[in-house]
């Protein structure tokens, strides 16, 4: 295949996915700082379980299609032998803060933006413009010489996963103990989710958690193998249509500020459309399609100074987190964690908690004021 037909070819996959998980999200309701904000508030949990069953759904399919040879987990950005520690708590810390100053995470503000919220397209662009200063411009020199210099050199031969760590146990090869853990802690989600009979009672919950986990697997398999061939130019084996050179799934910080980039230098014939920016379309595009089918779109605004400027601080936050910590609830918290990456453990982690405590603090404040 033609190397701008295969790129091509992920561009259109990345987009269907993108609808796919839109359109679900919408319709379930999936949003990963409502799950914090449900147990934390409310100590209700079926939102965090639709989330861990993404997670463990993703995490078993990913690592049946590396464990079949149809992927190899070791070309991604979760899995390489470098572990920045401090960028992944810092990053994970901020985009959690940002994201619930932002009443939602990157995908949630996505999903908005598609049913008519116009508080998330600020969120969007203030949120992308981050992620590309954080990439590329003023910030990047931050976050390189200061938060990824403390880092840990993990040299194992299948790169910083959970697998890698453990090694040598039981005397299983590298690949068979890379799925006798997935099984392992994958059951352990599973049981989790489903002990309880609220959550099993729930048909969005499921719905959206099953989705949305296959959609992660998909990405993987479309450009972990589909778009892994010969470059022509070079003769050599490399990943077509992804921004990092490397396999790729869901995530939606980075992207969004590829998004941007590609809009402000459309006439640049080097600049293309990438599998990321295809999903932040499709999932704008999917969510709107919901919106208009059900009759649900609407335009939404914000209510005051404080709730836009909140909003703008929360989304420069998760711009700046989600690329420091390389991925956001999704592209962390499903995509890396189905690696078994412990950089991806630890991100998520961090997101989890910087929302946590962001929440706890709030509600201290309107005690106090009230």
């Amino acid at each position: 295949m033609a190397e701008s037909s295969l790129t091509t070819t992920i561009v259109w996959g990345g987009l269907g996915l993108g609808v796919i998980f839109g359109f679900i999200a919408n319709k379930t309701n999936f949003c990963t700082m409502g799950a914090v904000s449900d147990v934390v508030n409310m100590g209700h949990w079926g939102r965090m379980r639709a989330w861990l069953l993404a997670i463990a759904v993703a995490m078993i399919g990913t690592n049946a299609l590396a464990y079949l040879g149809y992927i190899d987990l070791s070309k991604t950005i979760y899995t390489g032998n470098s572990f920045p520690w401090l960028a992944y708590i810092v990053g994970g810390l901020c985009f959690g803060v940002g994201m619930t100053l932002a009443s939602g995470c990157g995908n949630k503000s996505l999903v908005r933006v598609g049913s008519g919220n116009l508080k998330s397209v600020v969120v969007f662009i203030f949120m992308g413009f981050a992620a590309i200063t954080t990439l590329k411009g003023i910030l990047g020199a931050f976050r390189v010489n200061v938060l990824q210099s403390p880092k840990v050199s993990l040299q194992f031969e299948h790169g910083q996963t959970l697998p890698a760590l453990l090694s040598g146990i039981g005397g299983m090869d590298p690949q068979t103990l890379h799925l006798a853990l997935t099984g392992v802690i994958a059951l352990a989600i599973l049981i989790f989710v489903f002990k309880d009979k609220q959550f099993r009672k729930e048909p969005d919950n499921k719905l959206s958690g099953l989705i949305i986990g296959l959609s992660v697997v998909a990405g993987w398999y479309l450009t972990g193998h589909i778009g892994f061939a010969e470059n022509p130019d070079t003769l050599e084996m490399t990943y077509f249509g992804t921004n990092s050179h490397l396999a790729e799934s869901m995530s939606f910080v980075a992207p969004s500020g590829y998004t941007l980039e590609y809009w402000a230098y459309w006439t640049d014939a080097s600049n293309i459309v990438t599998f990321g920016v295809a999903t932040v379309f499709g999932v704008g595009i999917g969510s709107f399609l919901y919106a208009v089918v059900t009759r649900t779109f609407r335009w939404e605004y914000f209510s005051s100074a404080q709730d836009m400027i909140n909003h703008m601080v929360g989304a420069v936050l998760m711009g700046f987190g989600g690329v420091t910590a390389m991925g956001c609830t999704i592209g962390q918290g499903i995509t890396g964690v189905s690696t078994l990456s412990l950089g991806s453990f630890l991100a998520f982690a961090s997101i989890v908690a910087g929302s946590a405590i962001t929440m706890k603090i709030q509600y201290a404040i309107l005690m106090r004021e009230a």
